[in-house]
């Protein structure tokens, strides 16, 4: 079931009806996604991107539903310039004021204020109580209409659909996935700092909808997503022991993964779901191991008298980058998933820890330590190309976006009050934003594209 058809109402979720390209309406050719050339399309393959003036007039709705309509469009918007590929205009600017989606905008008034594309939306409360929302996306320069949608959902569910609608608008203009529609998982962290109450929490991209799913008895580190289903693996100490957890976020369903002797660190997915690489300490090193998650049987991959930690497989499953101080200080190393042929990939000054992946599969993110900075940076799997994304006092543990252009990270700051904070960073490292969290907040994993 595609996010374009409709979604497991049982869950609370939206459900999409696209209008597609093979109507006419107002004598105007709805346009494929695909193939048409618009004045307004972005190259985001460039290292850096202009962002694109975008016009986005409150939705309309009737009644009550008014202010429902331009919190959705707001969002919309937030979501939009969040990319930092887009720059919402003034709507102080605008010069055409009623816009109404059942006629076409009066393009003259668009085009001397630089909007180069146009939203216009409407909500329209249904019989059953859900709420309609349907838009337009035009082309300002050619007079094209390039995508038109209707969605509908329960009220609750309203910012939901706000980020399908924006990533249907992101995929138009770039060519490329949105990453809009997903969620979060992070640890909140609240109390003094030498006493951290530390709870699994899960939130929207842009900091909306904060729920917690631990109670903060225990102390929780490291949730990752599954790519495959809503669950996510974490680790939690119970008294002195250390235990790796499997979670169904939608049923609250939670199960021990495995009883380990020693310390575990940092489980990750496999990209199918179906196995977790972690780090077992047995007395003096720690290796890398691969459970499977349908037979329990776990399968050694790395033996050496060093540490051997963090791994994160590429995303057709066939490697595992991870790092190790086999060669006297901490660097990443990518091998074959059986644990064969280990090859090291860091050269340059510094230390390198938590590397992860890309799910486009072209460049692996980490933290890099040099002369007492903190970095985030990318490199090819092949260890060339590294380039450092952003720095500051304590940055940390990078996770990726499903579209594989922006990163997810964590930032300490300094002093007896401070504590981490969530940011995210793009690829080019000029789009770099604080991401809202009620209290401090670590070890941020993003979830794929919520079905």
């Amino acid at each position: 079931m595609t996010r374009q058809a409709a979604i497991d109402a049982s869950r609370s979720l939206v459900r999409v009806a696209a209008i597609v390209c093979a109507a006419v309406i107002w004598g105007v050719m709805l346009l494929p996604a695909g193939p048409a050339r618009a004045v307004v399309e972005l190259d985001i393959t460039q290292g850096n991107i202009e962002p694109l003036p975008i016009a986005i007039p409150a939705f309309t709705g009737q009644g009550q539903d008014a202010q429902l309509a331009g919190e959705i469009s707001g969002v919309i918007s937030a979501d939009l310039v969040r990319s930092g590929l887009f720059r919402a205009l003034d709507p102080a600017s605008f010069i055409e004021k009623d816009v109404n989606i059942n006629t076409p905008p009066q393009f003259a008034s668009w085009r001397p204020i630089g909007a180069q594309a146009l939203v216009v939306g409407a909500i329209q409360r249904q019989a059953d109580g859900r709420i309609r929302a349907e838009f337009r996306l035009w082309d300002v320069f050619s007079g094209q209409q390039m995508l038109g949608q209707q969605f509908y959902t329960s009220t609750d569910n309203w910012r939901r659909m706000a980020h399908i609608i924006a990533d249907a608008i992101y995929e138009r203009l770039t060519g490329e996935k949105g990453y809009f529609d997903t969620r979060i998982a992070f640890i909140d962290e609240t109390g003094p700092k030498d006493k951290r109450v530390k709870r699994l929490a899960i939130m929207d991209q842009d900091g909306a909808n904060v729920r917690y799913l631990t109670n903060g008895a225990n102390l929780v580190l490291t949730p990752r997503f599954s790519p495959s289903r809503q669950e996510v693996t974490y680790m939690s100490w119970t008294g002195s022991d250390p235990r790796v957890y499997l979670l169904n976020i939608e049923t609250g369903q939670q199960e021990v993964v495995g009883n380990f002797p020693g310390m575990t660190f940092a489980p990750r997915f496999s990209p199918d779901g179906q196995k977790v690489a972690m780090s077992l300490q047995q007395g003096g090193n720690a290796n890398i191991f691969e459970m499977d998650l349908r037979s329990r049987r776990t399968t050694r991959l790395t033996n050496t008298p060093a540490i051997d930690t963090s791994p994160s497989f590429s995303p057709d499953g066939r490697q595992i980058v991870f790092e190790s101080d086999r060669g006297g200080s901490q660097q990443l190393y990518v091998m074959n998933a059986d644990g064969s042929n280990p090859q090291r990939i860091s050269f340059g000054p510094g230390r390198y820890s938590t590397p992860v992946w890309s799910p486009r599969g072209d460049l692996i993110a980490f933290t890099k330590m040099n002369q007492g900075r903190f970095m985030i940076g990318v490199m090819k799997p092949d260890g060339s190309g590294e380039r450092i994304l952003t720095e500051g006092y304590h940055n940390e543990g990078p996770s990726w976006a499903p579209n594989g252009r922006v990163l997810v990270f964590f930032r300490d700051t300094p002093g007896a009050n401070g504590g981490p904070q969530l940011w995210t960073v793009d690829l080019t490292g000029y789009n770099e934003r604080r991401v809202p969290t009620p209290a401090f907040a670590s070890d941020p994993a993003w979830s794929p594209l919520l079905e």
